[in-house]
């Protein structure tokens, strides 16, 4: 008898133990790219040399660096990814894409999407690509997503408008921006990069019902519980393009939640505090940590053993602010979850 208890305590505990992998193994990081260039903005810069040695870095350590579609489907499947899967992305469609990233990204043969302003396109602009150089990169490989029709701020409200015209407006730019997508190159992916990054819960709700994924710019690792209204990546530019932090976000997994609840991510709060409740725990409690940009440590206060609601301990400035959240797997030795959330402080 006890020793028939001892081997259904060991069962139990391999059970547990393989729900603990599985839910890791499905999870995925995305990098985000604007310039291959040396000569424009470093904070939106990284070097052909730079990003050479990123692709280096994923070919020798085997990353299985894969289209964002095959990505993005597979994980809102439920199908599991390898843990070091990688996508790339661009956001704008900047010239220099075709002229130094292209070739680069073709000789590793790595799918790559670039998510476009397509107004701006029609327009002439002359900093980013012309439809035909798209199409002739979109027969190389590459896929050519949504960035919104002028890369406008989509949670801002024009003065007077009332919300049921701030609606009209942002589905008729997402809505024609997919469909001009499609006429000039022939596909037509369900995705939109946030212009800046930044969303409220009216733009997440709005691109839900449009039946669109909505990509930020806010770090972490993407799985099977993301939302995939406000999906993260890794910024890989400027500041971010030191491939010795780099490697540690790249290798990160995403925390299993079961919820996330905030008032808004556009907030005149100075001091906005949200809630992670998790559906299980590959980390002690005692190593979860989470960070304030241009603060330090956030202050935490768990409820119990899988929720932890997560403020600033001082208010922050107008503008972008984001708290990084971080803890060790216990399973997967040098990984580490990774959960960002951004926040837009505003005057009332």
């Amino acid at each position: 008898m006890i020793r028939c208890t001892q081997v259904m305590k060991k069962l139990h505990n391999l059970i547990l133990f393989v729900g603990l992998v599985s839910t890791s193994a499905q999870s995925a990081t995305i990098l985000q790219y604007h310039h291959v260039s040396e000569k424009l903005p470093p904070v939106t810069s990284v070097s052909a040399d730079t990003f050479k040695s990123h692709l280096e870095f994923l070919k020798s350590e085997k990353y299985n660096v894969i289209a964002l579609d095959t990505f993005i489907e597979q994980l809102r499947a439920g199908k599991p990814l390898p843990i070091n899967t990688v996508a790339i992305t661009f956001d704008d469609g900047y010239d220099n894409n075709i002229e130094a990233a292209a070739p680069l990204l073709e000789a590793f043969n790595f799918p790559y999407t670039i998510f476009v302003n397509p107004k701006l396109i029609d327009e002439g602009q002359s900093y980013v690509m012309t439809w035909d150089e798209l199409r002739t990169l979109s027969k190389r490989g590459a896929l050519i997503a949504n960035h919104s029709a002028k890369h406008d701020y989509l949670h801002l409200r024009l003065k007077g408008e009332s919300d049921t015209q701030w609606k009209k407006r942002v589905a008729n730019d997402l809505t024609w921006s997919q469909q001009r997508i499609a006429t000039e190159i022939g596909h037509n992916l369900p995705y939109v990069a946030y212009p800046y990054g930044e969303f409220d819960n009216s733009v997440q709700s709005l691109v839900k019902e449009l039946g669109l994924i909505g990509i930020g710019q806010h770090s972490g690792a993407v799985g099977v519980t993301t939302d995939f209204t406000r999906v993260p990546r890794f910024p890989a530019s400027g500041i971010y393009s030191n491939l010795k932090t780099l490697k540690v976000k790249i290798k990160s997994l995403p925390f299993a939640i079961d919820k996330l609840d905030y008032d808004n991510s556009v907030t005149t709060n100075r001091k906005p505090t949200f809630i992670l409740s998790f559906k299980d725990m590959d980390f002690y409690q005692s190593q979860f940590a989470c960070f304030v940009s241009g603060v330090g440590r956030a202050k935490l206060a768990w409820n119990g053993k899988n929720e932890v609601q997560v403020s600033s301990p001082e208010e922050l400035p107008n503008g972008r602010s984001r708290y990084n959240c971080t803890a060790p797997s216990k399973t997967h030795k040098g990984h580490f979850y990774w959960f960002s959330q951004p926040w837009v402080i505003q005057d009332k």
